[in-house]
């Protein structure tokens, strides 16, 4: 059974049917036995969302760190330490909802710390213009869940020749990337120097800094970017391109990546 979606009742033209919609439920994510973030997100992938939450928070550092990850059937995810790591989580406790993910000042504070612990992408990586503006539609046609409910956002890793490495739906477009990124974490491929990533959306601040946090070089959107995320992929040398469709699309920040 696929726990990403579920049949609901609808009326069409007064006519009672079914139609099916995509999953949204809250997830606890813990370390031990202490609450770190509740996320609304789309079951699947707990494990690695969970992972690439934290890795992406700057929480965590490896997956060296990691003793344990167990998910139940309430929706909690809990993340056991190796002995002797201890982390230091000061006054962060987070809710995320699937629209916006981490909202507020302080939280928007935090992150930019942990930004000022990268250094700028020394990554020479280049990729064609023309497989660039191909990668949608290869994202759209693996959306297997979207394809049903419609209702879903999606992140895709690709190599730079436009071959799809990965993919991850959510609710919520941070956890998408979150999963994408958690997967990686947990394999031990971090960073991911040579890879694009690519939203079916819009591109904000924390998606940028999730993929600053990853060593990804290129990030693509179908979507625009905002003042925040331009300025944040220019302070760390990573290449935004937004509007990415039929075949186009602007370069706001590493144009030089783009051949």
């Amino acid at each position: 059974m696929n726990t990403s979606i579920l049949s609901v009742p609808v009326q069409r033209l007064g006519q009672p049917a079914q139609d099916l919609v995509a999953v949204e439920e809250p997830l606890q994510i813990r370390i031990g036995e202490q609450d770190i973030a509740i996320t609304m997100r789309t079951p699947g992938h707990d494990r690695e969302l969970a992972a690439g939450f934290l890795f992406s928070e700057g929480l965590i550092q490896g997956p060296e760190q990691i003793q344990s990850i167990t998910c139940n059937e309430l929706g909690t995810v809990t993340v056991v330490l190796r002995p002797g790591v201890t982390i230091d989580c000061g006054a962060r406790n987070f809710y995320m909802t699937s629209s916006c993910g981490v909202c507020g000042k302080a939280s928007i504070d935090s992150l930019t710390e942990v930004l000022k612990q990268r250094e700028r992408a020394a990554d020479d990586s280049t990729v064609s213009a023309s497989i660039l503006f191909s990668l949608p539609e290869k994202l759209r046609a693996a959306q297997a869940i979207f394809e049903h409910t419609g209702g879903l956002h999606a992140a895709g890793l690709f190599d730079l020749e436009g071959n799809l490495l990965a993919i991850r739906e959510d609710v919520g477009r941070h956890n998408a990337v979150d999963k994408l990124i958690g997967g990686a974490f947990l394999e031990k491929r971090l960073p991911l120097r040579g890879d694009i990533l690519l939203l079916s959306g819009r591109i904000s601040f924390e998606l940028v800094q999730k993929a600053v946090m990853a060593g990804i070089p290129i990030i693509a959107a179908v979507g625009a970017p905002s003042s925040l995320a331009i300025q944040t992929a220019l302070r760390f040398g990573v290449t935004l391109a937004g509007f990415v469709r039929n075949g186009r699309g602007n370069i706001y920040a590493g144009a030089e990546r783009i051949v």
